[in-house]
């Protein structure tokens, strides 16, 4: 039967991914616009977009954090362009990111003493032979796959190389380890609901001790660049940025962090967002016809959930079918998975999205495999 309730918001993208509840653009505080970034007001308001991240993220005093063009991909691209390189390196991928950065510390860095933990869409690999002497390069969640760290046990207290994470689809909707982390990578466009096209990076005292005494042999593009001469370019993380940023974007970003913080913060964000995966796993369990894509309950990430469909695991055609059915009826936007992972529906579960929207969303799903099924 075609299900009569509708999701009041049918946006379920995985990135950019659908605005904070009650958002509205006329929310915004534009005070900034038509100012430089260099203004007094500017830096104000850059540093304090960088304040409630630290807040809401409950990020070390001791840790470092910056505004980094390019999104994710260029934040994660200066850790590795500015920190990789005296050490061995073990990469761990679970995803099409994770083989991207492979990809570029092997083929364009042109890394030496590297060592690839890879696993099937779905799986994580086995830690049991990485070694705490090498830094160790991975991806919290996979969102292309919906597969997640399930802790930061495996990762040793002590270990002598650095951690570099993209973390981007994993933070503010997810507990995270920062004490076992030395870079960490995101963006805004992921669980925040932010714009796209800036990034964020953390670094720990050890990773700026590392920029201050290691000169990587290649040349470093300005937008990578984390020193000046040698040292470690600490203004950078003081709220002056590499390039210029989009004032409207930092507003934007302060608006859905103000609105964390009045939720109740981090453990607030991260019970919404397990409330939409315990929605989507009650179907799954009812549902014959879906499975997740990580078979293992442990590893399921809350916001990137990715479904596949029993009869039809490596036919496109089911999918795109039902993703395009469920577009046309205006009940989710965005849903077909990532057409470099397997076929698979893709559900955004972050924290942004109301749990009464994935509950109606489901039962669509249902009329829509019978429906084209």
């Amino acid at each position: 039967m075609r299900p009569l309730i509708k999701p009041q918001n049918p946006c379920f993208s995985s990135g950019p991914t659908r605005k904070r509840p009650g958002w509205s653009c006329g929310g915004l505080n534009t005070s900034s616009l038509g100012r430089s970034h260099r203004s007094s007001y500017g830096v104000d308001r850059i540093r304090h977009l960088v304040a409630l991240t630290r807040d809401v993220l409950e990020i070390p005093d001791t840790y470092h954090v910056a505004i980094m063009p390019g999104s994710c991909t260029a934040a994660m691209e200066a850790a590795l362009w500015s920190l990789l390189g005296p050490c061995p390196i073990d990469f761990i991928t679970c995803d099409v990111f994770g083989d991207l950065w492979v990809h570029d510390g092997l083929r364009e860095l042109k890394l030496q003493n590297t060592r690839v933990f890879e696993a099937p869409p779905g799986f994580l690999p086995d830690f049991s032979d990485l070694n705490p002497s090498h830094d160790l390069v991975l991806t919290w969640n996979g969102t292309t796959t919906g597969v997640c760290m399930p802790n930061a046990d495996w990762i040793a207290p002590d270990r002598k190389g650095l951690v570099l994470c993209d973390a981007t689809s994993a933070l503010f909707a997810m507990s995270f380890s920062w004490e076992k982390m030395d870079a960490v990578a995101f963006s805004w466009q992921k669980a925040l609901g932010g714009e796209a096209g800036h990034g964020m990076l953390v670094l720990s005292p050890r990773a700026v001790e590392r920029l201050n005494s290691y000169k990587p042999s290649w040349p470093i593009p300005r937008l990578f660049r984390l020193t000046h001469e040698g040292v470690f370019s600490k203004d950078i993380f003081e709220g002056m940025t590499i390039n210029t940023p989009s004032l409207l974007c930092i507003e934007d970003c302060i608006d859905a962090l103000t609105w964390c913080e009045s939720m109740g913060g981090l453990p607030a964000l991260i019970g919404r967002s397990q409330a939409n995966f315990k929605a989507v796993e009650g179907w799954v369990l009812e549902t014959p016809w879906i499975e997740f894509l990580a078979r293992d309950p442990h590893i399921r990430s809350s916001t990137s959930i990715c479904l596949q469909f029993t009869e039809a695991t490596n036919d496109w055609e089911l999918p795109k079918a039902i993703a395009a059915l469920l577009e046309e009826e205006e009940v989710a936007f965005d849903i077909l998975g990532h057409i470099r992972s397997v076929p698979s529906l893709r559900i955004w579960g972050g924290p942004m999205v109301e749990t009464a929207d994935i509950e109606a969303l489901l039962p669509w799903i249902t009329w829509a495999h019978k429906e084209v099924a």
